[in-house]
């Protein structure tokens, strides 16, 4: 297979935080990760937009929160959320700002050598698709963040 343009160029390897997503496991450049934190630990105070899942305060900042989960089986709270034990927040330092978003469970950190990423089969149109890193047997999408945060949503996203 080919290796993407996208790749990290040098020969090190590049840090990626790994999330879970209806069942699939992405990541994204450590380097735009400011914190995490649990859904539930979030002040929030503004829900249901259109681009803009919900408002919430954290640490004096107010910032946007996107949930990005597809599929809800779990319990919901006071505010018509999903929440789950396991259910985190990324904070992520944007080019655009502070932007919380809702993942179903950080899984960790993986170190990705350039040559450990392919290209995305059919990828056209999805520019913020990195590429697929298979590192010990996992199959990890590699996102820009960046460029994902960037698009304007075909639907409505649901409120975190």
């Amino acid at each position: 297979m080919h290796t993407t343009s996208r790749a990290p160029r040098s020969g090190a390897p590049q840090d990626y935080l790994s999330f879970m997503l209806d069942g699939q496991e992405y990541g994204l450049d450590c380097a735009r990760v400011q914190e995490l934190k649990l859904l539930k630990s979030l002040e929030r105070f503004a829900e249901d937009g259109d681009i803009i899942g919900g408002v919430a305060l954290s640490h004096g900042v107010i910032l946007p929160v996107i949930d990005m989960r597809t599929t809800a089986t779990q319990v919901v709270d006071a505010h018509g959320g999903v929440v789950h034990p396991d259910t985190d927040v990324i904070i992520l330092r944007l080019s655009s700002g502070l932007v919380g978003m809702v993942v179903e469970g950080v899984t960790g950190i993986v170190h990705v050598r350039p040559e450990a990423v392919q290209t995305v089969p059919g990828e056209a149109g999805a520019s913020y698709l990195i590429g697929i890193a298979r590192i010990d047997g996992r199959c990890v999408v590699l996102i820009d963040i960046d460029g994902l945060m960037s698009l304007s949503p075909r639907r409505p996203l649901r409120a975190a």
